[in-house]
């Protein structure tokens, strides 16, 4: 919405200087602020588009998912690991034998 009138209106606004140009009937009008004024406007925009958006998608979400609770105890078939013949084990503590790490000697292409 906010380029339509940017459009409508010939504007180009420069973020870096916190200018506004667009066409005037005498020649180029310039609309300018500060970084002190800018800031907290942007602050609340963000806080209304958050609240915006929020509004809208968190009850569809809500509806569209099921809460559920992992059991820590058992594993699950995308968090296991597989052992394949690129796996080595190592030992990773010489005074104790039972500390063992496997590596992979292969990583995927992605």
């Amino acid at each position: 919405m906010l380029s339509w009138g940017y459009a409508k209106f010939m504007a180009i606004p420069n973020y870096t200087y916190l200018k506004l140009k667009m066409s005037g009937p005498n020649g180029v009008i310039t609309v300018g602020s500060t970084f002190s004024h800018a800031y907290p406007c942007d602050c609340k925009h963000y806080e209304l588009a958050t609240a915006v958006i929020n509004s809208a998608e968190l009850p569809e979400l809500g509806n569209s998912t099921t809460p559920t609770v992992p059991d820590c105890n058992e594993p699950t078939s995308s968090s296991a690991f597989h052992l394949t013949e690129e796996t080595k084990v190592v030992g990773i503590d010489p005074t104790d034998p039972t500390k063992m790490v496997q590596i992979g000697t292969k990583l995927p292409a992605k």
